[in-house]
């Protein structure tokens, strides 16, 4: 599986900003996805992640109500749709695969994008 991120810029605080991950790899379809962020000096943390199937969805407690995770396993892409943006929110993003559905630990993921930036100014 190789995932490309894109969507990322510069946006106000209180704006929206969509992510979108997509996919290559005839597998793509069995593993759930996940959003990360990072900011330098800091661990990669837990934004969202999606089941296989995109019936199940768990968000950071940081980001719930704000960002919705989705994704279209005929488009080969998995979304980020980033509302009421903070500057605490200002982070590199990657997406990322793993078989252990749901989960917010960055080393069960295998396989990762290359991240695109996200700055929220005040």
């Amino acid at each position: 599986v190789q995932l490309q991120a894109s969507g990322g810029g510069l946006v106000q605080a209180g704006g929206s900003l969509r992510l979108s991950c997509a996919a290559s790899g005839r597998s793509f379809s069995l593993y759930a996805m996940g959003w990360f962020r990072q900011v330098p000096g800091k661990e990669r943390e837990f934004v969202a992640a999606i089941s296989w199937s995109g019936s199940s969805t768990y968000y950071a407690d940081s980001v719930k109500g704000r960002f919705t995770i989705s994704r279209d396993s005929a488009k080969i892409t998995v979304d980020l749709q980033m509302n009421n943006l903070k500057p605490e929110d200002t982070a590199v993003y990657y997406c990322a695969s793993t078989l252990k559905r749901g989960s917010d630990y960055a080393p069960d993921y295998n396989y990762w994008g290359q991240g695109t930036l996200v700055t929220v100014s005040s």
